[in-house]
């Protein structure tokens, strides 16, 4: 799931250390009134479903299994950890047959379940995030169970293998997917209102991902509502798909930046030199930009590490959002950002750079009760033009950035190329 970012307050009272132990206070205010609300919703949903629901013994039964399972799949990748930035997991496995089988209330109580293992088990992550999440699969996994047991009133219509059951039981299942990635998206998007939305809901992976939870979470539905025994049975797969779902995400978190979610230096160099391999074998041209922020140290003086780690994060959300899909961008150590544009030439490449500046100088971020904003200066290096390798158009970029920052900073420079010396005469008598 999407995960609200942190804001610093930086505060001359002592509403720092009140922040501190409620980090919810530091987020932005429509951000801390929508995620208010979610949890109140689901608060108000549980307590009126609770009223009108009749409490049987195959129900909690059913429900103590299916949690039982969500449980041991924890337990069973919990070894392997779950470092921030890993937010993908095959719960939903779980949670769609209790939304399918049982009483829509159950839906409701079966995400604070699990996501209070996963804080206590796995990662501890602020608090809020996980009530959040909490609430809002819940609320997408009510709605999915009320739709379905509207139409179908008697949920082992599914076990009969009836097709109509089935493909009513996708459809909710649709429904769960659609209404939890659209309320955790919202919450994304309101932390960072400058990113763009695509960043927030569906690339080709999740939706690839959203699919394989539909389809479990129905095969699970189908196998319970036959027989509980045959949990033992489908327990094994879903906990080898969420252990290969996790490590593969736990090597993608070894390729990226901790804060800034892009390429770390050795990911972006090894992916630097694929790229020169590539153009020197087609000989497409190539260029590379080395991109520092101006007076960086100042933002982290005046208004906190924290507060700088936002500036890191917002010109990464821009980097991305104003480039194309196959540039190589990269954070190359403290406030310094690598790209690496295939194919451009040092006119493009240069417009390039001057775009890039421009918008992150027209880029604020709030910090205490005043909008900051900061500005770039970058140096602009090509193949053939100023190097033949990594390690060369690393040297000229950074000497074009270096000459930027000597002429003031807010800037773009590319190297000054020496002209060749004239050829020398030859004197020899004829």
């Amino acid at each position: 799931m999407a995960a609200t970012s942190h804001t610093s307050i930086k505060s001359r009272d002592g509403v720092s250390s009140l922040v501190g132990r409620w980090p919810l206070l530091g987020q932005r205010r429509p951000l801390v009134v929508y995620l208010c609300g979610i949890v109140a919703l689901d608060v108000v949903a549980m307590v009126l479903l609770a009223t009108v629901t009749d409490v049987r013994w195959p129900h909690l039964l059913t429900f103590a299994a299916l949690m039982a399972c969500g449980a041991v799949c924890i337990e069973a990748t919990r070894r392997l950890g779950m470092p921030a930035g890993v937010a993908r997991d095959l719960l939903s496995a779980w949670w769609l047959p209790v939304a399918l089988l049982l009483p829509p209330v159950y839906a409701l109580f079966a995400p604070i379940v699990l996501q209070a293992l996963l804080q206590w088990r796995v990662r501890a992550t602020v608090l809020y995030r996980r009530v959040f999440s909490s609430a809002a699969i819940g609320l997408a996994g009510c709605a999915a169970s009320v739709l379905f047991h509207r139409v179908v009133p008697d949920p082992s219509a599914l076990t009969r293998g009836g097709g109509s059951a089935i493909t009513l039981a996708v459809g909710a299942a649709v429904v769960f997917a659609l209404l939890n990635t659209g309320l955790i998206a919202i919450a994304a998007h309101t932390a960072d209102p400058e990113g763009p939305w695509r960043d927030v809901l569906w690339d080709r992976e999740s939706v690839l991902l959203d699919v394989v939870e539909l389809c479990l979470g129905v095969i699970v539905a189908i196998a319970c509502g036959l027989n509980l025994a045959l949990l033992v049975l489908t327990l094994p797969p879903v906990v080898l798909l969420q252990r290969s779902l996790l490590h593969a995400q736990l090597q993608a978190a070894a390729r990226t930046d901790s804060k800034t979610g892009l390429l770390n230096a050795a990911a972006w160099q090894r992916e630097a030199d694929t790229e020169i391999v590539r153009a020197r074998r087609s000989g497409d041209t190539l260029a590379l930009l080395i991109i520092d922020i101006d007076h960086f140290k100042r933002v982290n003086d005046n208004h906190g590490h924290l507060v700088g780690d936002q500036v890191l994060v917002s010109i990464a959300t821009t980097l991305r959002g104003q480039l194309r899909e196959y540039d190589v961008v990269g954070r190359f150590g403290g406030e310094e950002f690598v790209v690496l544009l295939p194919g451009a030439d040092i006119h493009e490449a240069r417009q390039v750079a001057e775009r890039l500046r421009r918008r992150i100088g027209r880029m604020t971020i709030a910090a205490d009760d005043v909008m900051i904003s900061v500005t770039i200066s970058a140096g602009v290096a090509v193949m053939s033009l100023h190097g033949d390798d990594l390690i060369e158009l690393l040297a000229a970029a950074d000497l074009a950035l270096y000459r930027a920052k000597e002429l003031g900073r807010d800037r773009i420079c590319v190297p000054v190329v020496q002209a060749p010396p004239p050829p020398v005469a030859d004197a020899s008598p004829a």
